[in-house]
């Protein structure tokens, strides 16, 4: 049983300020939108959710919730509370990190949240790997192909693949990437080669929806500096595993990674298309600026680019 589970099934008591418990309780309900799927996260029952959640309001002496079936989602009071919560409950870690004797190692929950693809055959060996150099840290990774909020979502780090575009989070780059073009020989022997940027309009390309990119409008750096192009093709998805292999069975032409196609180019098994052209494509560690100093993000962040920077780009593995 962890603390939080100790903490939540104490006894109730007659205090004027609520628990640092119930606060980090209150948050994780507001990002699941769900007593259920909180109390599936922190390993508790329904009811104590329900019962902690309704202490915290007779505490604070508001409603902080409206509840229905399915969902419940912050009152006025509520959304007032929860910027309080966070910032209390941000302040406390820090307030541990700075007085620790252990303050160089990372230890708690660290939530972090990456691209389904990348995060499977990228992050997640890496975390694999963190975790055994660091036994007292606790990971929840989230693959998410969406963009994400990261401070609304409770996420202390996220490892992104492409532009950023808040400049209120810190962005740090962890390795150096670039999108390509590409097709299979099968392809580009019945349709030909492009010869130029605008011939890809006239070419099927299997499109893809990521966080960073503008569904069927391509942008690269070329020659001429920054330019764009708009595609269209049978095939689309929002899944760069499933858009690499439909190329290798010559459906189209694909934007996509040198993380993830450099081994196929390298072997001859997909050819680049307009060699000249490329969309810078980084990986990045972003994360709130309270976080930057914390033992848990720094030593997350300094491991996973020491770790990138051990795999080649021509690595097969797909992301």
């Amino acid at each position: 049983m962890t603390l939080m589970q100790l903490a939540l099934m104490r006894a109730d008591r007659n205090v004027n300020q609520p628990l640092l418990e119930d606060l980090e309780l209150f948050c994780v309900v507001v990002r699941k939108c769900s007593f259920a799927a909180s109390a599936l996260e922190l390993g508790v029952s329904n009811a104590l959710v329900s019962k902690r959640i309704a202490i915290l309001e007779k505490t604070l002496q508001v409603r902080l919730l409206h509840r229905t079936t399915r969902k419940v989602w912050l009152t006025d009071h509520g959304a007032v509370v929860h910027q309080w919560a966070q910032r209390i409950l941000a302040d406390v870690d820090q307030l541990g990190e700075a007085i620790s004797q252990k303050g160089s190692a990372p230890r708690g929950l660290l939530r972090l949240c990456t691209s389904s693809g990348f995060g499977r055959n990228r992050v997640a060996p890496a975390i694999s790997a963190l975790v055994r150099d660091f036994p007292e840290l606790e990971v929840q990774l989230e693959l998410l192909d969406r963009p994400v909020d990261l401070i609304a979502e409770g996420f202390h780090l996220d490892i992104r693949v492409g532009q950023v575009q808040e400049p209120h989070l810190i962005a740090r780059q962890i390795a150096r990437n670039e999108r390509v073009l590409c097709a299979s020989p099968s392809y580009l022997a019945r349709h030909g080669m492009p010869q130029q940027l605008a011939d890809l309009a006239r070419h099927q390309c299997i499109v893809i929806r990521e966080r960073d990119q503008d569904f069927g409008r391509w942008k690269f750096n070329g020659p001429q500096g920054p330019e764009a192009v708009r595609v269209t093709g049978a095939l689309s998805t929002n899944n760069g595993e499933l858009v690499h292999q439909w190329a290798m069975d010559g459906h189209g032409i694909i934007l996509r990674s040198v993380w993830d196609v450099g081994q196929h180019l390298a072997d001859g098994r997909l050819i680049r298309v307009l060699p000249q052209y490329s969309q810078e494509a980084h990986v990045w560690a972003i994360y709130p600026a309270r976080l930057g100093t914390t033992a848990n993000v720094r030593v997350c962040v300094q491991f996973l680019e020491n770790w990138l920077k051990q795999t080649p780009p021509t690595d097969a593995t797909p992301f």
